[in-house]
């Protein structure tokens, strides 16, 4: 096997801290001192009609990193069908991230990891030129392009579970408030105004769609697609099979908070029914050797003495 050659990594290295450096230097402000007290003091400086100082005026980000951005997004959107865009912008919306990670961000983040997983790959593989140097030189691109979407699964987990353990207790003041004399809208709105977390940040979103006039059922519906939690799912179903067949209100969300307590008291059963079964396996395989080690090493090394003699 083939040893990198210590130049190679010297230049890794000092790409390495050249970046931040580069971007230190970028991101700088291009602004005088005078232009700065000058502001401070409420004294507009005189605009200058010169483009170059118009455009260094704005930052890094939107001189250098959004034009990248944007020609390697035009050019994945180029090549990129129609279902993949749709799945991602589902697993985008199931993270949350809609506002700050559009498909087009994340497009281009993945095609970006990938290449730089591609020259990744490269110089690992000029210092193992081997069957298992060339494996895991092609396992490189492959894990630093899917990066991203093993962090938005992980997050769209994370904000499911959130969502199925909150979900119980808000529809209970949900009913408390159709109850008290609230419409449904008014209580989904007190709701998501007194609530916290992805269900609140859901809820108010909901109520938004509906004021700018997106239907009810429509918005409701939007709502399951957007969290794929299987009791909202349920809970929308039985609101809007109610306003189909006139049932009311109150009785469903009555009927739904019940079955929503009864589903969550019914996970942590599982979840404890779970726990001897897990706690069996690192019991077996680490907990019991040291113990008989303990206990029996001493007998059987008496044993071995008294045979030896």
């Amino acid at each position: 096997m083939l040893e990198m050659p210590p130049y190679v990594y010297a230049c890794v290295g000092s790409m390495v801290l050249s970046v931040p450096l580069l971007w230190w230097s970028v991101a700088a402000r291009k602004d005088p001192v005078s232009q700065l007290v000058r502001e401070n003091l409420g004294v507009r400086a005189p605009v200058s009609a010169d483009v170059r100082e118009v455009e260094l005026t704005q930052s890094a980000k939107d001189r250098i990193v959004e034009p990248i951005l944007g020609g390697v997004t035009s050019l994945a959107r180029r090549f990129l069908p129609a279902s993949i865009g749709a799945a991602l912008e589902q697993r985008i919306a199931m993270a949350g991230m809609t506002g700050r990670w559009p498909v087009e961000r994340l497009l281009a983040v993945k095609l970006l990891l990938g290449l730089a997983g591609f020259l990744l790959a490269l110089l690992y593989l000029a210092g193992n030129a081997s069957a298992a140097g060339l494996f895991i030189a092609a396992l490189i691109p492959l894990l630093t392009y899917r990066t991203p979407d093993v962090i938005l699964s992980q997050r769209a987990k994370t904000r499911q579970e959130e969502i199925l353990k909150k979900l119980p207790d808000t529809l209970d003041e949900i009913t408390i408030s159709v109850e008290a004399g609230l419409g449904f809208e008014a209580a989904i709105a007190e709701a998501g105004r007194s609530g916290s977390g992805a269900l609140a940040e859901e809820l108010i979103r909901t109520l938004q769609d509906i004021q700018i006039g997106v239907p009810r059922a429509q918005a409701m519906t939007d709502l399951v697609m957007r969290t794929e939690v299987a009791d909202l799912r349920h809970f929308v179903i039985a609101v809007r099979q109610a306003e189909q067949y006139g049932v009311p209100i109150a009785q469903v969300l009555r009927v739904q908070s019940k079955e929503m307590r009864e589903r969550r008291k019914q996970r942590a059963e599982e979840r404890a029914m779970k726990m001897p079964v897990k706690i069996l396996i690192p019991t077996v395989f680490f907990i019991l050797p040291a113990l008989f080690i303990v206990i029996l090493g001493p007998a059987v090394l008496r044993l071995v003495d008294s045979l030896g003699s």
